[in-house]
């Protein structure tokens, strides 16, 4: 079964997407019509700054880029946190015809030295949190400071020196001015793969983002996941500005639970974004946190990168008073494939990841062949926001880019209305003695059992079935309930196959700085 991109469901004269071509032309038409809206408000004092503000600042970047011996298609890498500096140097950068790839800052020097050689960077730009770690990289490091004031003025702090020619690597010579990113896979349970994205996509993404929620002028948000991956990148940052919203990036960059309702009220915010396990954080500290009257009206939540089991999703709706809304994306589709739709839009389906939003999306079986409605299948994907493939990386791209079609490696299925619900991922499955298991289902399981906060499954290796099921769970308070009640739980709720073989109660899990569960982790710490 495929189904289609939805079709519109609004009056068009009511909503339209933002009509840009890609990360170059962004803000132009804010700073034509909306000059002095703001566009981000930033540092610890929630400085403002306007379109306008924004635009000349990514001008003025561009020119001393532009001056430094940088080509169009040239690459350049950004260890930056969510600062105006790296909205800065990103904008700046598409408006000099460069690509840029922004890198988690918290990467070891060796991860960071090793992805900017891959990829054939010409020079990395870098914020104070960045540029005060004692590093040594690969190509040219410039600092890169914006100083804004009250008064909304701000100025940019950016010296380049001479970018002496260098060899060309092969993913470099992939690049071209067309493109406006590289992004790196989250890489837990195979190497990091570069991932090339073109303005195309980059605008298509955005377009989509927006329609799906119909974002405009009168939204706000505060950035909660970081910028070096899609979910903050497209669904927080750049969709906002697109559709002339505002966002507050937090002060020093990163999310923090403690201030996170003081920034939300600060920029009158009507939703934001997050992975299960922030949102997991906002609903346990609510009962002290959370404002209540005095909390912004939110138009929905949305939760995207990692499944939300359907328990948590319904105490964050009655907590926040808004609609949670479901999406699912990767790094290869730009972000967004599916999205549960605005209220007034569709319904809400229990479990579901939503409907399709700017691509077709098709679950296919072992041989290729749809699969009817309600059938467990691959989710494939195709359309304008999916990359062309994998930079130097023949191989893995003609495994993962077939026709046209993305093969996302989770499996699913489609409701007879396009609905899709995710199953798990195809490279998680346990096989115990022939009976295939997703540890995704079998973690939904345990996260509805009312002692359970966290679930990690995985695979135990055995000499009999091969392997069998193991888990590591988190209690909500530590002198809860023991195993044997969370099995009998298990019991009543599993098949008799899935019930996990080993259980052990431990105190944390890791994550990934995405915010998803860290699989390769777990198996290492736990399976052994």
């Amino acid at each position: 079964m495929a189904v289609p991109a939805a079709a519109s469901e609004r009056d068009a004269d009511r909503y339209r997407p933002p009509r840009v071509t890609g990360l170059a032309d962004l803000l132009d038409r804010q700073v034509r019509e909306r000059p002095y809206a703001r566009a981000l408000v930033v540092t610890g004092e929630r400085v403002q700054l306007s379109y306008r503000a924004l635009a000349s600042l990514a001008d003025e970047v561009a020119a001393r880029l532009g001056g430094a011996g940088l080509g169009r298609g040239d690459a350049v890498g950004l260890i930056c946190a969510n600062t105006a500096e790296f909205v800065v140097a990103l904008l700046g950068a598409a408006r000099a015809g460069l690509v840029s790839a922004p890198l988690d800052p918290a990467l070891p020097e060796s991860q960071l030295s090793a992805r900017l050689t891959t990829l054939g960077a010409r020079a990395v730009l870098l914020d104070a949190s960045a540029s005060g770690r004692d590093v040594t990289l690969p190509v040219p490091a410039w600092s890169l400071r914006v100083d804004a004031s009250g008064a909304g003025t701000a100025a940019v702090a950016l010296d380049p020196g001479v970018c002496e020619s260098a060899q060309v690597r092969p993913a470099a010579a992939e690049l071209s001015e067309r493109d406006a990113l590289v992004l790196f896979t989250a890489g837990t349970t195979d190497r990091a793969k570069m991932v090339p994205l073109t303005h195309a996509n980059v605008a298509a993404s955005l377009r989509s983002i927006c329609a799906t929620y119909e974002l405009g002028p009168d939204d706000a948000t505060v950035a909660v996941m970081p910028f070096f991956h899609g979910h903050g990148l497209f669904a927080a940052l750049l969709s906002s500005l697109a559709s002339g919203g505002c966002v507050l990036l937090p002060e020093r960059g990163r999310f923090s639970a403690g201030t996170f309702w003081d920034d939300m009220r600060a920029v009158d915010a009507t939703w934001f974004t997050a992975v299960p396990a922030i949102h997991e954080i906002l609903l346990e500290r609510s009962e002290r946190e959370y404002p209540g009257p005095q909390a912004p009206p939110l138009k929905f939540v949305r939760s995207c990168s990692a499944p939300l089991n359907t328990a948590t999703q319904r105490a964050l709706e009655r907590t926040f008073g808004a609609p949670l809304l479901s999406a699912y994306g990767m790094t290869e589709s730009s972000h967004q494939a599916t999205s549960e739709p605005l209220p007034q839009r569709g319904a809400l389906r229990q479990g579901s990841v939503g409907r399709p939003t700017g691509v077709a999306v098709r679950v296919v079986d072992r041989g290729g062949r749809s699969c009817p409605a309600g059938v467990e299948g691959e989710v494939w994907v195709q359309g304008p926001t999916v990359a062309r493939g994998y930079l130097a990386d023949g191989d893995e791209s003609a495994r993962t880019f077939v026709d046209g079609w993305l093969r996302t490696g989770d499996l699913g299925a489609l409701d007879e209305d396009g609905y899709l619900s995710l199953t798990g991922r195809i490279k998680n499955l346990i096989n115990r003695g022939g009976e295939k298991i997703s540890p995704e289902h079998v973690e939904d399981i345990l996260a509805g059992c009312p002692e359970v906060a966290e679930a990690a499954v995985f695979a135990v290796p055995d000499a009999v079935y091969g392997q069998r099921v193991g888990a590591a769970v988190v209690l909500r308070e530590p002198d809860g309930v023991g195993r044997e009640e969370i099995l009998r739980y298990c019991r009543d709720h599993l098949a008799p196959f899935e019930v996990p073989d080993r259980l052990d109660l431990v105190t944390a899990l890791p994550y990934t700085a995405k915010g998803g569960l860290d699989r390769k982790a777990v198996q290492a710490r736990y399976a052994s």
